[in-house]
């Protein structure tokens, strides 16, 4: 039995979508609404395939400890409510844990950049080309877990960067991407919501850096060198790149997101 967690908190619009692609024979699905407004719940007990765990606080952590307090299979996975996977993940995923030893599996990082403003298409066509975004865990909202690589740790941090605190627990020689899955990652429609989850992303992050010496470090000049600098024709896009970085960076520092601000832009026209 694989077991998978899914957080959940007002994704009524795609939760179906997700649902979808990780339900399947051999696979128990724990959905955790947390702190839902609309009808997240409402979506999940509709299935009959998935077993629900309802909080009334909205906390991706609590949501993830819930359900993994009703999971019973390995490999486990975490997977957000808003993402969509290709056919055949959960199994595929399962299967390359088992098939390299790794401890942890994530698939490969596919963008929703269709409708989105020129600042936001310039932002991520650096961000997705870094080397952290294409080695790490974070980003992907998908992260797969062997039986042992889930006991090196107990229940999941009060942390708003989860996907960075898994990241900082597991090697390079630990860890398998496994590019014939694929995650789609929905990104901000416009470019004011980048900016919030850019802000969002950097206390967090700050957050768990203060707190943990084993976290990853940011790499400040990797977009130049390791981006730009191999492909001169998206300066112009590293140039957008910098200055939304930077204007982000200045918000946390003199706003800092001390909770979870869901971006609700890129949920929009979900349901048709």
């Amino acid at each position: 039995m694989i077991s998978v967690v899914v957080p959940a908190h007002d994704e009524a619009a795609v939760l179906d979508r997700c649902l979808d692609r990780v339900s399947g024979p051999g696979i128990q699905v724990v959905v955790v609404p947390n702190g839902c407004t609309d009808d997240t719940a409402g979506v999940a007990y509709r299935r009959g395939d998935v077993d629900v765990v309802e909080l009334r606080e909205g906390s991706k952590t609590a949501a993830l400890n819930a359900g993994d307090r009703v999971a019973t299979g390995f490999p486990r996975l975490y997977v957000d409510g808003d993402v969509e996977l290709s056919p055949g993940a959960v199994h595929r995923l399962a299967e390359a844990l088992r098939a390299t030893g790794a401890l942890v599996a994530v698939p490969r990082r596919e963008l929703d950049l269709a409708g989105r403003p020129l600042l936001v298409k310039a932002y991520f066509a650096i961000h997705n080309r870094l080397p952290a975004i294409r080695t790490g865990l974070f980003g992907r909202g998908v992260i797969a877990l062997s039986a042992t690589g889930r006991s090196r740790f107990g229940e999941f941090p009060s942390v708003m960067a989860d996907d960075l605190f898994l990241d900082s627990l597991y090697g390079a020689d630990e860890r398998v991407v496994v590019d014939e899955v694929a995650s789609l990652v929905a990104t901000p429609r416009r470019t004011a919501d980048l900016l919030r989850r850019l802000r969002r992303v950097r206390s967090g992050n700050a957050a768990l850096r203060a707190a943990s010496t084993r976290t990853r470090t940011s790499d400040t000049w990797s977009w130049l060198r390791d981006v730009v600098l191999p492909n001169p024709r998206l300066a112009p896009a590293g140039l957008i790149y910098v200055a939304l970085t930077v204007l982000a960076a200045v918000q946390a520092r003199l706003s800092p997101s001390t909770t979870w601000e869901r971006d609700g832009s890129s949920r929009e026209g979900a349901r048709a």
